[in-house]
């Protein structure tokens, strides 16, 4: 790599990182290249010629966030076996992650959904489908672990999805908003007491 594109890279991922903080502590709608170029010391032009535009540069960090998830979420579960040891492994790093609280830790897809809830265009059909395709995952685990007969064969895995991602989003509001450090206690208390009533009666794990 040559020393001009080495900087430009470098240029870039200050504006991404500056734009990812900004983005989980005031939400993705609220990003603008003026306070980027302002925080990052880099001209406005020089910002938008990195970017291209606001509406790539929220993809971009969406896109960020995304790779972060998968690193701390769903990567590291697929070194346990599939089905439900998977599925728990899952949820409980889910868990971890909605623990920190510190400087851009927020959500940005659950902060987003409400942000833009009443809203259309393509900032808000990008936060649909990131939530889908984690949906998408959330399923195919669910799928394997009733096809391995951990969960009963007939569980509806659209609707066990749908309660985690209930749970989650309490947790959320309690950890972000109420402040309740025993919060993800509550969370994983619920969620054994929801996994419970799904599990085979022949599953031992």
């Amino acid at each position: 790599m040559n020393t001009l594109s080495s900087k430009s890279e470098a240029t870039y991922s200050a504006i991404l990182g500056t734009a990812y903080q900004m983005a989980a502590a005031d939400g993705i709608g609220k990003l603008s290249l003026g306070e980027v170029a302002k925080r990052t010391g880099i001209s406005k032009s020089g910002v938008f010629s990195r970017v291209g535009s606001l509406e790539a540069l929220q993809g971009d960090v969406l896109d960020e966030y995304d790779r972060r998830f998968a690193e701390d979420v769903f990567m590291p579960s697929l070194k346990l076996a599939p089905g439900l040891p998977r599925l728990v492994a899952q949820v409980e790093r889910w868990i971890a992650r909605c623990r920190d609280t510190g400087p851009g830790s927020g959500c940005l897809y659950t902060a987003g959904a409400f942000e833009f809830d009443d809203l259309d265009g393509a900032l808000r059909d990008r936060l649909q489908q990131g939530v889908e395709r984690w949906r998408a995952s959330l399923r195919k685990t669910v799928r394997q672990a009733m096809d391995l007969g951990h969960l009963r064969p007939d569980t509806d895995a659209e609707q066990l999805v749908f309660e985690i991602y209930c749970l989650i989003v309490g947790l959320l509001h309690d950890t972000r908003f109420m402040r309740d450090p025993a919060a993800p206690g509550r969370m994983m208390l619920a969620f054994s007491r929801l996994i419970s009533t799904y599990k085979s009666f022949t599953y031992q794990g």
